[in-house]
């Protein structure tokens, strides 16, 4: 594809400068002096002369670009053989892109041979009468690509100031159905920055997260004198409590150190491993009561729950191949201080939908 886009530019830029040529001749013709000068000239040179000054970048195998033609032939036609080759016709010079990774342009005597490969570009020009050629060859510069954009799923979990995923004494009513409480986020966008290398750099975006906290006990939440404790209303009113929850998302903002470990020649048989901070703001809570007191009912209550509107943790994400994980962990207690039990929430999961 990349040699085809290469003939086509080769195709405009004579085309242009063709253009160019008539204006040329036009304004001669009012000058009968250089007509002759230019007449004479042409029949000393039997071949067209085509001086080419070459600027080629190549960029993650994007963009060839090529300038600074000063002369060219008039162009009669593009054709395509059998053999799926494209040539591009000039009054007796050709540019032929071939199958494989090569590219041939004849330009009158001169003859280029560009060869492209995976990772470089090479240039060769042969020339008479030396003992070698003449070869420029150029390397592909590879972008950095981070690993956070995606679709994740996992479980929420909190620890007491010891680090205990237990919750014992004064936090007791704050235990948690780990297995219904849902982590999900959806990491909707992301930008690289690499270091001079496609395989370490910093890893930074904005992503959503949604967070379940499911409590075993048939409690809720409430603020008496602003501070939040729990609700044990509905269990003392005698109604079966079926599930109560928590519920509350953040807008996120992470940034990333990561490393990609080559095992294998393309760039999805890589191991990422990424570490870093990751901020949040709260974007909205609310709690949900469903019980049955001899109908099923279900109690939705929105509020801030003493909840703290900004928080930032530690997250580190590895994955190989369709094998994506993550973790999170948040210092920041999940009520404000003194406002709440001192608890401080953490989540585990996978990437079931990387973006990338």
């Amino acid at each position: 594809m990349k040699k085809f886009l290469l003939v086509g530019l080769m195709f405009s830029v004579i085309t242009q400068l063709s253009a160019q040529n008539k204006e040329d001749i036009l304004r001669n013709l009012e000058n009968p002096d250089t007509l002759k000068q230019q007449s004479a000239k042409a029949s000393s040179d039997k071949q067209p002369m085509v001086i080419v000054r070459k600027v080629v970048k190549v960029v993650d195998g994007d963009s060839i670009i090529e300038e600074r033609i000063d002369t060219v032939t008039s162009v009669n036609a593009v054709t395509v053989d059998s053999d799926n080759m494209a040539w591009v016709n000039t009054m007796g010079d050709t540019i032929k892109a071939a199958k494989g990774d090569t590219v041939v342009v004849r330009l009158g005597k001169k003859k280029m041979v560009i060869v492209d490969s995976k990772d470089k570009t090479v240039i060769e020009i042969p020339e008479k009468g030396k003992k070698s050629d003449e070869i420029i060859e150029y390397k592909e510069v590879k972008k950095f690509k981070g690993h956070w954009s995606g679709f994740e799923l996992g479980i929420n979990g909190f620890m007491d100031k010891n680090q205990s995923m237990t919750q014992t004494g004064d936090l007791a009513w704050m235990d948690l159905k780990q297995a219904r409480s849902w982590n999900t986020n959806i990491n909707f966008t992301q930008y690289s920055i690499g270091f001079g290398t496609d395989k370490a750099g910093l890893v930074t975006g904005l992503g959503l997260e949604f967070n379940d906290y499911h409590f075993s006990n048939p409690i809720s939440l409430k603020v008496v004198n602003g501070i939040t404790v729990a609700d044990s209303s509905y269990i003392q009113a005698g109604y079966r409590v079926e599930k109560t929850k928590i519920t509350m998302s953040h807008l996120t903002l992470p940034l990333l150190l990561e490393f990609q470990l080559p095992m294998g020649d393309k760039r999805k048989d890589r191991i990422y491993i990424s570490a870093g901070v990751i901020g949040g703001v709260r974007l909205g809570s609310h709690t949900k009561v469903v019980y049955d007191d001899g109908s099923r009912h279900k109690d939705k209550n929105r509020g801030d729950f003493n909840i703290a509107t900004l928080r930032y943790g530690f997250t580190a994400r590895m994955g190989y191949k369709g094998i994506r994980l993550f973790a999170n962990y948040y210092p920041v207690q999940l009520f404000e201080k003194d406002k709440g039990p001192e608890i401080y929430p953490f989540s585990v999961g996978l990437v079931l939908v990387p973006f990338d």
